[in-house]
């Protein structure tokens, strides 16, 4: 696993969208925007599982990420990895709802149908232009 970068890791923990590549099992390629933060070093997403997302990494683990600042949209980070954990239950929602205070300032509102998936960097960078 590589340590995120301060300049992703700083992208990531703020209400930035991130844009979530993963691949279809006919081998193209399947990007949806999504709600990231971090745990443990590892960045963390969630979805429900039985998302094409979700289908795609239970068949192939590798991600790629893109995010962009909300602020400030030519600076940049690009993350490649792999998805190391899928979580449901309590732990699932402990991180599903600090996701969700990250962007809109309260709990998850739905409290069924979501899972969380751990992504391991495995190449991170970050760049702004302008």
């Amino acid at each position: 696993m590589t340590e995120l970068p301060a300049e992703v890791r700083a992208l990531l923990e703020a209400p930035n969208y991130a844009h979530l590549a993963t691949i279809l099992s006919g081998g193209a390629p399947h990007t949806v925007p999504v709600w990231a933060g971090i745990e443990d070093g590892k960045i963390a997403f969630l979805t429900s599982p039985d998302s094409r997302k979700a289908r795609n990494l239970a068949d192939d683990p590798r991600v790629a990420i893109s995010i962009t600042d909300r602020n400030q949209p030519y600076a940049m980070a690009l993350v490649r990895g792999r998805v190391t954990a899928r979580l449901d239950g309590e732990p699932a929602w402990d991180i599903i709802d600090r996701i969700s205070r990250k962007y809109t300032g309260k709990p998850y509102p739905l409290r069924a149908d979501r899972v969380v998936f751990l992504i391991e960097s495995e190449h991170a960078r970050a760049q702004a232009f302008g």
